[in-house]
């Protein structure tokens, strides 16, 4: 299979992945036949790429990071409460979060189990049809990738159920910000992003009144957007006075944002995404932990056409889980242009290296 851009793909294309609905509900399957017609629909719903079957590459397969059923459940766990809560705070009444943090905490350990099943980095590109549903898919990346990256820099598993929790629920305040508010497509006014900007605050007063969630759940709420040099909010806190776990979420928070498609720009592909990360690096985030992120995520996903510094074109193959940036790469034309059909490893072939990728990527404009 290849990994397309939304505005490289061609009628009567077949779909090698399914496309689902915002509750994780297969909407296209694999092997569907594409008309004009749906991948226009595609477009105007915000799929940003679609991974296409392809004879050269047909035996080239990507592992879903955390299994379809549980995504599904996760989805419409997340979404039903979040729901619940956007209702009571609408009818001005308070909110028990008590009542709900047991299916969250469930939902938690689940992802977890399946994280630390396996071996490989995680890989995660949007297949989601609706802006609307964007917190909540955001609620589930953001927990997989923090909890991943926890892992990697040695989290107990203590740790890694609270920082999953505090991924889950980081914004949860956005429950009270109006939908057209979130999804507007131009620029936001001086007073609509201080109400985006209250959620960390919104969020931390429901949180920090639970019972039966840790405080630091609350905090991860209150710190995701605080940066390392004091720039953030809500506090402007600045390096050690920022919680540990809310320094992890800032950079899964940052990274699916920009990865995911929005109303108001497209998405970039992981390795974008990271560069962005890096360029934060010691200012704005942790560069311990951008670094152990950077060996905790496909950053050249399986399929993703690209160019080599030697003139060779072809698609990812593997990804080398100690060497992410390193990938398989399935040669498909000699420097030439020439058909060609062979493997390249570059976690051995070192003085080779990827020089550009299929993208059809705007510049992103805001990160909320």
């Amino acid at each position: 299979m290849k990994l397309k851009s939304i505005h490289s793909v061609y009628n009567q294309d077949r779909l090698a992945k399914p496309i689902y609905n915002d509750l994780g509900q297969t909407l296209l399957n694999s092997g569907v036949i594409l008309t004009d017609k749906m991948i226009d629909r595609l477009k105007n719903k915000g799929v940003s790429y679609v991974y296409i079957e392809d004879a050269s590459t047909e035996d080239i397969y990507v592992e879903d990071t955390i299994h379809g059923k549980t995504r599904m459940k996760a989805l419409k766990t997340i979404q039903g409460n979040f729901n619940t809560i956007s209702n009571q705070m609408a009818l001005g009444k308070s909110v028990d979060i008590d009542k709900l943090s047991p299916s969250f905490s469930n939902l938690v350990k689940e992802i977890l189990l399946e994280i630390q099943s396996k071996k490989e980095v995680i890989s995660m590109l949007s297949e989601v049809v609706s802006y609307d549903s964007y917190v909540f898919h955001h609620s589930l990346n953001v927990t997989v990738y923090a909890v991943a990256l926890g892992q990697k820099v040695g989290l107990n598993q203590s740790e890694l159920h609270d920082l999953g929790l505090g991924a889950m629920l980081h914004d949860l305040g956005k429950m009270g910000i109006p939908l057209e508010i979130l999804n507007k497509s131009e620029e936001l006014t001086v007073e609509e992003f201080d109400l985006i900007k209250s959620h960390a605050s919104i969020g931390f007063d429901m949180l920090r009144k639970s019972y039966t969630l840790s405080l630091i759940t609350a905090h991860c709420a209150y710190q995701h957007h605080e940066r390392l040099d004091g720039t953030g909010y809500p506090r402007q806190l600045a390096g050690n006075d920022i919680h540990y776990f809310a320094k992890i979420i800032g950079i899964a928070d940052v990274f699916d944002a920009v990865t995911s498609n929005r109303v108001y720009r497209q998405a970039m592909l992981p390795h974008e995404g990271l560069e962005l990360l890096y360029s934060g690096a010691g200012s704005l985030f942790d560069e311990k932990l951008v670094d152990s992120f950077a060996k905790t995520v496909a950053i050249y996903p399986v399929g993703l056409e690209v160019r080599l510094s030697n003139g060779e074109e072809g698609v990812v193959a593997k990804i080398n889980a100690q060497l992410p940036s390193r990938p398989v790469i399935r040669v498909l034309k000699d420097k030439d242009k020439n058909r060609c059909e062979k493997d390249i490893d570059l976690s051995v072939e070192l003085n080779v290296t990827i020089i550009a990728c299929e993208t059809a990527i705007d510049q992103y404009k805001k990160v909320q």
